[in-house]
């Protein structure tokens, strides 16, 4: 009879587990290594802290069935989604050993068409940790999980960008059903609303808007009027809402010439509230490094990676511009100078251009931030 010890190849013994998440229900795969294919479950209780348990009783009972000591490594992981790090905090917070995983890095078949199911996922996936675990690296990626402040704190800039939007959509809304009726009015002051509620409002030819128009515009005004009371306080509260080290991270950006307060916050909550080790896990994590595709006689340039957080990489692009304007004396600027000189109305090759700058100057703040190593040639606002 072959021992535990022949079975784990001298390595130590390790009950791994993968979550398939679905609103209905979860899949829950569990393998010690031991045997050839893992035990699959599935849990379906309604609520979040039953379901939970649910899988922790499924645990338990497999331990047992399988004849595990009670102390055995138990390791748990599940795909990023809309479920976000709940469970992982829930599963850490009982002792547990959690992973979240990026789904983009789970490698899968090539095959023109592949059999997919939630089953044959849970199963491939805690067949990645396992090799994960043994050190094969590139099996999976693991996303960092932020402090439940760090999470909660990203809402406050979130939301301020969807109160925006939602002010200029709800502006362009109006604008276009006036035009409908050749009315060319503005609709962006509050005098608007005024005139539309005494009927003062004319079509082309100074005849009066049709009931409905009106009616509808005038549920237009007030949803605009909201969304503008909503984005007035938030503005009031939002530097005084951030946490204070993430206050500090963005007292220190918005002194920086071409980086203004709001920048400054969104950069603090979304990309620098995590520790970065080197210069190329900030590059990554804003997906800004090239993605060279390089086999046999193919040389393709794909661009960037466009991995990681999109709103961080969008946010760069923008300061980036901003700091070719009020840093020209930069050393960040005077680069971006040299490689688009001579390149005359060549769009194409600034844009490029402004992509490395964007990466560059998202390092350049890390360090400032990390080390005080100021960005080389950089200003700052007067006081």
């Amino acid at each position: 009879m072959r021992t535990e010890q022949a079975y784990t190849g001298g390595q130590e013994l390790v009950l791994a587990v993968s979550f398939e998440l679905a609103a209905a229900k979860w899949k829950v795969a569990l393998h010690d290594g031991r045997r050839e294919q893992p035990a699959v479950h599935t849990v379906v209780q309604p609520q979040a802290a039953a379901r939970l348990q649910a899988v922790l009783d499924v645990i338990e009972q497999q331990r047992l069935k399988w004849s595990l000591s009670s102390g055995v490594r138990l390791v748990v992981s599940y795909e990023a989604g809309q479920d976000a790090f709940w469970i992982c905090r829930a599963l850490q917070a009982r002792g547990v050993e959690c992973y979240v995983v990026d789904p983009a890095s789970i490698p899968v078949e090539r095959h023109k068409r592949r059999a997919k199911t939630d089953r044959l996922d849970a199963i491939k996936l805690v067949i990645n940790l396992r090799a994960w675990l043994r050190g094969e690296r590139d099996r999976m990626h693991v996303v960092h999980v932020p402090s439940p402040q760090d999470e909660a704190s990203r809402q406050l800039m979130r939301d301020r960008g969807e109160l925006q939007k939602e002010v200029l959509q709800h502006r362009d809304r109006m604008r276009k059903l006036l035009a409908t009726l050749g009315c060319w009015d503005e609709v962006d002051h509050k005098a608007f609303a005024d005139r539309l509620a005494r009927d003062q409002v004319r079509c082309h030819d100074d005849t009066p808007l049709p009931l409905e128009m009106r009616e509808r515009l005038l549920r237009e005004c007030e949803r605009l009027a909201l969304a503008q009371q909503q984005l007035a306080a938030l503005e009031k509260m939002r530097h005084a809402s951030l946490p204070a080290p993430a206050r500090q991270r963005s007292d220190n950006l918005a002194h920086l010439k071409g980086i203004g307060e709001v920048g400054a916050s969104r950069l603090a909550l979304e990309l620098f509230w995590r520790e970065f080790h080197n210069r190329r896990e900030v590059g990554a994590c804003v997906g800004l490094v090239p993605q060279p595709y390089d086999s046999g006689e193919s040389h393709v340039d794909q661009g960037i990676s466009k991995q990681g957080n999109r709103r961080v990489r969008a946010l760069l692009i923008e300061m980036a511009w901003t700091w070719l304007r009020y840093q020209p004396g930069s050393a960040l600027t005077q680069w971006f100078n040299q490689r688009t000189q001579g390149t005359g109305p060549n769009r194409r090759a600034r844009r490029i251009a402004i992509v490395a700058v964007a990466r560059r100057l998202a390092i350049a703040l890390w360090r400032y931030l990390k080390d005080g190593v100021i960005p080389a040639g950089a200003q700052f606002k007067s006081a």
